[in-house]
């Protein structure tokens, strides 16, 4: 098993696509066979287009495609739960993307069937598997900063595409689910714990959806957690960590390249820390090998996916009510 190469199919023709064929390209342990679309004169075309080789007229068809291993689902939000249950009840590993599910039933259901089926589902936060990220938990984790206090986060963008499935509400959309979703799993998995209390503030936009986002969380030991997101300011991501003796700048936290530059400040001397990276998108891929092939729990568990989701709902629901949302013990 540790020696297969794993086939990969695409569920559906989704821009998202085209971050995760290079690294399937470039991977020994995978390879991309297979796309499906919702016509097949659409499939056959992306086929083309991609060299891919298997070119399916549904969606249907590909997870019936008896020479597929592993789905990739960048459906839209709403989709999710239904089309990874579906890919799972039909055999099939999924990496799905981010966010994994809009409520943490929809989690629970996933988490079944994969323990039912047992296959491999994970949530695609790809900077979760970079080096840069990994030297920042190390950081924290030695405790060069002392004892944390304080994160903050943001990531916004201008979304002006009108008819973007990001600003219809039936699909899942809103700024918090789409970038904010980022700064509070960075938050979380700097701490190895979810928070007690959520607060959240919102501005919707003419479809419904939250354009901005902003939230608060509250951890053990009196930690806390800042972050804001939005679709109508220009593009905009950081984090910082602070803590007793000191605090770490990431520039560049959720889509890392090649070359990046972190910074830790104590004594009021700032150094500059160089991490050489890698491809952004390789990573989930070759995790998602080590937990098929070698049986390892993948980076991104369910379980901490369905903290992430049940922090998102406790955050949209205290601003729909316009007060804190406790979520128990982390």
């Amino acid at each position: 098993m540790a020696n297969k190469v794993l086939n990969w199919g695409l569920l559906s023709t989704a821009r998202i696509n085209r971050a995760l064929i290079p690294p399937l390209r470039a991977s020994k342990r995978n390879q991309l066979v297979a796309v499906a679309s919702r016509t097949q004169e659409s499939a056959d075309r992306y086929a083309r287009e991609w060299k891919i080789p298997r070119p399916h007229g549904s969606y249907e068809a590909l997870l019936a495609d008896p020479e597929v291993d592993v789905i990739y689902n960048p459906l839209p939000n709403h989709l999710h739960a239904e089309w990874t249950i579906k890919a799972v009840e039909a055999g099939k590993h999924v990496l799905c993307e981010k966010p994994l599910a809009l409520s943490v039933e929809e989690v629970d259901a996933m988490q079944s069937a994969a323990r039912k089926h047992g296959r491999v589902v994970m949530e695609a936060f790809m900077y979760r598997h970079h080096p840069q990220t990994l030297k920042v938990q190390e950081i924290v984790k030695r405790g060069s900063l002392g004892d944390l206090k304080l994160i903050r986060g943001s990531f916004s963008f201008d979304l002006r595409r009108e008819g973007d499935i990001r600003l219809d509400p039936a699909k899942g959309g809103g700024s918090i689910w789409d970038v904010g979703c980022y700064p509070i799993s960075y938050t979380r998995s700097v701490l190895g714990q979810n928070p007690l209390e959520a607060f959240g503030w919102q501005v919707t936009g003419p479809t419904g959806i939250d354009e901005t986002f902003v939230g608060q969380m509250r951890f053990n030991h009196d930690v806390l957690g800042q972050f804001d997101c939005s679709f109508v300011v220009p593009l905009r991501w950081s984090m910082e960590i602070v803590g007793s003796d000191g605090t770490l700048h990431i520039p560049s936290p959720f889509k890392p390249q090649t070359d990046e530059k972190i910074y830790l400040t104590r004594d009021d001397k700032t150094e500059t820390i160089k991490i050489k990276g890698q491809e952004l998108y390789i990573g989930e891929v070759e995790d998602m090998a080590d937990a098929i092939l070698l049986g390892r729990e993948p980076r991104v568990s369910l379980d901490d996916s369905r903290a992430n989701v049940a922090v998102i709902r406790a955050l949209v629901e205290s601003a729909r009510l316009g007060q804190p949302v406790k979520l128990g013990s982390s």
